[in-house]
């Protein structure tokens, strides 16, 4: 997905693909991408607080290594989803200057 994101922003900043509609229809994919990738990102995020503090509470060690794998899980979680929000917010600047046009 980054390096397809990335190619596409790169062939709207040359020029190569200039119509509005297109970039309009891919912006919606890249969107709803983008909340897919919240949503799972969230829901990460509070099991493995949960694991967390199931460990503290309970003191079991096999809580705190599935809180290790799902932290595992969630930071690469967090840069992909800080990749798609910037890219996303670079479409919309594309969109506008090519509504300028």
């Amino acid at each position: 997905m980054k390096e397809y994101l990335s190619n596409y922003i790169k062939e709207v900043e040359n020029g190569n693909k200039e119509k509005e509609e297109d970039l309009l229809i891919k912006i919606s994919f890249f969107q709803h991408e983008r909340l897919i990738h919240l949503l799972v990102t969230i829901f990460v995020g509070i099991l493995a607080c949960l694991f967390l503090l199931s460990f503290l509470a309970l003191e079991n060690f096999f809580l705190l290594i599935l809180f290790l794998l799902l932290l595992a899980l969630f930071i690469p979680y967090i840069l992909h989803y800080y990749f798609l929000e910037n890219n996303v917010q670079k479409l919309y600047k594309l969109y506008d200057k090519l509504k300028k046009k």
